[in-house]
């Protein structure tokens, strides 16, 4: 493979590096609209009663890169245990794994296959390294469909007074804000059914839009498999990939393992980073 074509293909990681899955049922589920306008407790609780329910979770999915120049697909093999951890698997041909992420509540685990070398790593060590107070708990909420607190575990009613909620029309809106002035905006229906989220710096001029479409019933519960991400930049997007989820499978016996042949040499977040962003090493 091309270092060009492998470098894209770490940038499928990459987007979740950065920001520190057909259904069972084919039916699709519509978006609907407003079922009239409730106090913000009543609204953000019923929200959190309709969130999708699981304990662990499996699915196959195909991303889609939008590289400017380099588009590409590869197929990523998702397995999670709620609130515990999960793994992302990506095997971009003949079921080949080049890449492998593993994220818990305190580290996070990549193994490049194509280059011998892995990381290991606590959150604690990358304070500095991120531009957002983002935890395991949020980005698992974002390949969930779920609302979250920026850098808290979940959502319960002592959150509330974080959260503005605007209804309006259809629509509503549920905005918060992290301790670095960071904006969150999460958009759902009328059915309290989480639509979007966007995370935006003070100024707008650096921005992560995460859309949810196409929702299909996954044992009785409404959920995207279609996710669009996309990376703004001044308002504009800059790349970002579109995520398709099938094979979709919940609650099922599920170990996590990760092994790590000898040879391999251990990397830095800065190293493995550098090798992802980095045009011309």
């Amino acid at each position: 493979m091309r270092r060009e074509s492998f470098r894209a293909l770490l940038l499928c990681g990459g987007l979740f590096l950065l920001m520190l899955a057909g259904c069972r049922s084919s039916g699709k589920v519509a978006t609907e609209g407003s079922a009239g306008v409730k106090a913000h407790d009543e609204f953000l609780r019923s929200m959190e009663e309709r969130s999708f329910r699981f304990r662990t979770l499996t699915a196959r999915l195909s991303v889609e890169l939008d590289i400017p120049g380099k588009p590409m697909s590869a197929r990523v093999d998702m397995k999670m245990v709620k609130d515990s951890a999960f793994q992302l698997s990506v095997q971009p041909f003949l079921g080949i794994e080049i890449l492998r992420i593993e994220l818990s509540r305190d580290t996070i685990k990549v193994a490049d296959r194509m280059n011998r070398r892995y990381l290991i790593e606590n959150y604690s060590n990358l304070r500095g390294q991120t531009p957002i107070e983002f935890n395991f708990y949020n980005l698992q909420a974002l390949l969930t469909n779920h609302l979250f607190i920026p850098g808290e575990r979940g959502v319960s009613r002592e959150h509330y007074d974080r959260l503005k909620l605007r209804q309006e029309g259809p629509v509503a809106e549920i905005r918060a804000e992290d301790a670095m002035g960071l904006r969150y905006t999460f958009r759902a229906d009328g059915a309290e059914k989480l639509l979007a989220t966007h995370v935006a710096d003070p100024a707008d001029r650096y921005g992560l839009r995460w859309l949810y479409e196409d929702f299909r019933w996954v044992d009785q519960q409404p959920f995207p498999a279609r996710m669009d991400v996309r990376v703004l930049k001044n308002g504009h997007p800059e790349g970002g990939a579109t995520i398709h989820y099938s094979r979709i499978r919940l609650d099922e016996p599920l170990e996590l393992d990760f092994p790590l042949p000898s040879k391999y040499k251990r990397v830095t977040f800065a190293q493995l980073l550098k090798t992802i962003t980095n045009p011309n090493p």
